[in-house]
C-alpha cells in the first residue's frame, strides 16, 4: 500500500519546510546506504538536525518514511527522464546519466526489491509509473518503429541495459569521478546496442 507523502506548500513555515527537506535528504542517504532494516532513525534525526517527534509528525514511522522517499525517487526518474518511445536508445542514455548523478535513487530501488518485493513487479501500483511508457512503446510498435513484443518486456530490457554500469551492476559500478571520455564511450555503446536491440525486423 502506498503511503501519502506530505508536500511543503501553503501554510508551511519556511523553517518547517527546511526541516522537512533536511529529513528527506538525510533519510534518502540513510536508506540508500543501509536499507530499510538497517536504517536508524537516530542517525536520520541527527543528520537532519531535528527530533523524532517532528519526523514522525511528518512521515508516521520508519516504514512510511521509506515509502515516501522511495516513491518520490520513482516519480523523480519518471519526471526527470521521460520516455521517448521513438528513440529508446536516447532514453537509455538519459537513464544512464540519471543513475550516474543520483546513485542513491537506484540503491533505494535495490533495497525495495531485496526487502519488500523479491519477485514480480517492484511496486504494487506499478501502473502509475508504467502505463504511459507502455502505451508509448505500443504506439511506436504499431508505427513500425520498434520490434514486436510485449511492451513491458521491451521496456524492462531497455532499462536493464541502461543499468549495466549502475550501482546494481554485479560487474562494475560507474562513478562521476571517472573521465568524461569513459562515460562517452559507454553512452555510445549503450546507444548502439539499444538501437540494434529494439530495431524492427525489416525482413519480416
Amino acid at each position: 500500500m502506498r503511503a501519502s507523502r506530505p508536500v511543503p506548500g501553503a501554510g508551511w513555515s519556511s523553517r518547517g519546510a527546511a526541516t522537512y527537506q533536511r529529513i528527506v535528504d538525510a533519510a534518502t542517504q540513510e536508506f540508500a546506504q543501509y536499507g530499510i532494516a538497517g536504517a536508524r532513525i537516530e542517525r536520520i534525526i541527527a543528520a537532519a538536525r531535528t527530533n523524532k517527534a517532528q519526523l514522525y509528525g511528518y512521515f508516521g514511522n520508519k516504514e512510511q518514511l521509506f515509502d515516501a522517499i522511495f516513491f518520490a525517487s520513482l516519480e523523480r526518474i519518471t519526471n526527470v527522464v521521460p520516455i521517448d518511445a521513438t528513440d529508446l536508445a536516447d532514453w537509455a542514455v538519459r537513464l544512464y546519466d540519471e543513475y550516474l548523478s543520483r546513485p542513491d535513487l537506484i540503491r533505494l530501488a535495490t533495497w525495495a526489491r531485496l526487502e519488500r518485493r523479491p519477485t514480480g513487479y517492484l511496486v504494487a501500483d506499478h501502473d502509475r509509473y508504467d502505463d504511459h511508457k507502455l502505451r508509448a512503446i505500443a504506439d511506436a510498435q504499431a508505427a513500425g518503429r520498434i520490434r514486436p513484443g510485449d511492451p513491458f518486456d521491451v521496456m524492462a530490457m531497455v532499462i536493464a541495459m541502461s543499468m549495466a554500469w549502475s550501482p546494481v551492476s554485479n560487474v562494475y559500478a560507474a562513478s562521476v569521478e571517472e573521465p568524461a571520455s569513459v562515460h562517452d564511450q559507454r553512452r555510445s555503446l549503450l546507444r548502439d546496442c539499444v538501437t540494434r536491440a529494439v530495431a524492427p525486423d525489416r525482413e519480416a
